[in-house]
This record gives structure tokens, C-alpha cells and sequence, in this order.
């Protein structure tokens, strides 16, 4: 029997060190919510599949966090969100992208993996696989906030694709939107979950799609360890940041913590990605090379962290 333990985030960035009270706190809280959510549930006995799938769906519905109900705009002002999941002892997997109306897309991801033969659904036919099981869905004032309208105008005047935060403006003073969210968990026998969501990048070409759903990139759960990336999503695509992780830990005999700052480290230049990541064996590692990453864990021993920026 070994501990139990859970890391989550909600995304890294060039998030500033004097990101106003008003933006800092609610977020803090909602990490500190939904890892209490998780540590509940696996202290309860619930799967870490389970467990992945209850926190993400949490933080979906923070509307401070880009995935689900925050989710950032395409530049053609709709949503377009993706997620996935995965069972570390089977490699069961599920998908989604292109999701408009769908409340709560890790759900999907799951019911992808669960009810389907296939692992990966988009656009049309995961709406349309999310009404034929009575997915909630919501109308597209649930998802087009008037702070995502104003941060896609922002990023149309500025001619670029927004990545993971918005720096301040006198347009959206010390605002930011985080890029991803995601939880690991491993249960006290060593079974191991990974799960991933997100709204993508602000002013994002309609269609494109990003690290998130992919299995080996933005999620990835095995026997060894479970990991969710966030970040720049075609630099964690290219290196597939997550299955680096547990393949360092696998052939090299690297620990989770090695493996894991190894494999940001080496998957581009500063401020492009971070992860969350849990050992087979209760190990926790959270690295990451932007300013800062939102990011919470807790251990079966008593440890606890939320934050923001590096620790000192």
C-alpha cells in the first residue's frame, strides 16, 4: 500500500507578481475548494479516475478558469473547448474537441472512453454523441462572458493569438485568463489518473486544436505516473511533454521529480509550459518555466501547497 496524492492547476503563464487581490484570491480559493474536493473523495476510496474527473469538473465550472464555463474565444467570438482523460492501469482514454454547448467537456472525454470504441470525438459529432446522452449543455451566453469579449478585442487589436495570460492593459487592468486546467491522482493501491481541459488561446483560428485532448501531450497516465500539462500547446505537442515524463521515469529510472523538470526543461524556451505529475508511489512534482503556474497538491502525510509564483 502506498499514500495517496493529488497535484492540480489551473494553468501557468507570465502571470505578474502584483496581480491585484481582487483576481489573486478568488482563484486561490478555488484551488484550495476543488483540492479539497479531491482529497475528500480518495480519502473516500473513490478511483482516481474518478477523483481527475470530479476536480477538473470543478474548475470547468470556475468562471476564473479558461476551460468550460471561462473559456476563452476563437476569433470568431465562439467557444471551441477540448479535454481528455485517462486510466493509468488500462490506458483506457477519452477526447474531446470542438465543443460549443457541452458544460462540462472532461465528462465527455470520459464518456468517449467509456461508451465508445473510440477515444477521440470533435466538433459535430461530440455535440452531437454529448445530446444523444443527455450531456448537460448550456446556450452560449453560459460561455461568452463579457471579460472574454473584451480580452478577444484586445487581442484582435493587437493583431496576436493570446497565450495562457493577458497582460494587463488600461483595457483589462491587471486581468488575466488561465490556459488550462488539470488534475492528477494516484489511490492508496498505486492506481493512477490523469485529466485535462481548456478553452484554448484568445483570438485562436477557429479548428485548431491544441495540447489538451491529446493523449502522450497534454495528458498521460500509466502504471508509473499521471501527468497533465499546461502551457503553450504546440511546444508540449511537439515534445510530448507528458509521455516524456513517464518514459524518462520508465527507461531512464529517473525519479517523478527529475523526470519531470527534465522534461520541461527540455521542451522549449522559457515561458512556454509546466505540468502537474504524481508517482505510482505517492511522489508529487509540479515544475514549470513560466512566471508562475496556479497549482495545488496534497499528500496522504499531512503536506499541503497552494500557489502561485516559485517558492523562494
Amino acid at each position: 500500500m502506498v499514500g495517496w496524492a493529488i497535484a492540480l492547476h489551473g494553468g501557468g503563464g507570465d502571470i505578474p507578481l502584483d496581480l491585484p487581490d481582487e483576481k489573486r484570491i478568488p482563484r486561490e480559493i478555488a484551488l484550495r475548494h476543488c483540492l479539497d474536493l479531491g482529497v475528500s473523495a480518495l480519502k473516500s476510496d473513490k478511483h482516481p479516475l474518478d477523483v481527475t474527473e470530479l476536480v477538473v469538473r470543478a474548475l470547468e465550472n470556475h468562471p476564473y478558469f479558461n476551460a468550460g464555463k471561462g473559456s476563452v474565444l476563437t476569433a470568431q467570438g465562439t467557444v471551441e473547448m477540448e479535454a481528455s482523460i485517462m486510466d493509468g492501469k488500462t490506458k483506457s482514454c477519452g477526447a474531446v474537441s470542438g465543443l460549443t454547448t457541452v458544460v462540462n467537456p472532461v465528462s465527455l472525454a470520459r464518456l468517449v472512453m467509456e461508451k465508445t470504441p473510440h477515444i477521440y470525438l470533435a466538433f459535430n459529432a461530440a455535440e452531437a454523441f454529448a445530446r444523444e446522452h443527455g450531456v448537460e449543455t448550456g446556450e452560449s451566453s453560459y460561455f461568452i462572458t463579457p471579460e472574454n469579449i473584451a480580452r478577444l478585442k484586445q487581442a484582435k487589436e493587437l493583431n496576436r493569438v493570446q497565450l495562457d495570460y493577458t497582460v494587463p492593459t488600461p483595457e483589462i487592468p491587471g486581468d488575466s485568463q488561465i490556459g488550462t486546467v488539470g488534475c492528477v491522482a494516484v489511490d492508496r493501491s498505486g492506481n493512477l489518473a490523469a485529466a485535462t481541459s481548456t478553452g484554448g488561446y484568445v483570438n485562436k483560428m477557429a479548428g485548431r486544436i491544441g495540447d489538451s485532448p491529446l493523449i502522450g501531450a497534454g495528458t498521460y497516465a500509466n502504471h508509473i505516473c499521471a501527468v497533465s500539462a499546461t502551457g503553450i500547446g504546440e511546444y508540449i505537442i511537439r515534445a510530448t511533454l507528458a509521455k516524456e515524463v513517464a518514459a524518462l521515469m520508465e527507461y531512464k529510472g529517473l525519479s517523478l521529480t527529475e523526470a519531470a523538470a527534465y522534461a520541461v526543461e527540455q521542451s522549449g524556451p522559457r515561458g512556454t509550459c509546466g505540468l502537474v505529475a504524481v508517482s505510482a508511489n505517492g511522489e508529487v512534482a509540479m515544475p514549470f518555466n513560466t512566471n508562475g503556474m496556479f497549482r495545488a497538491c496534497a499528500t496522504e502525510d499531512g503536506y499541503t501547497e497552494v500557489a502561485i509564483w516559485p517558492k523562494n
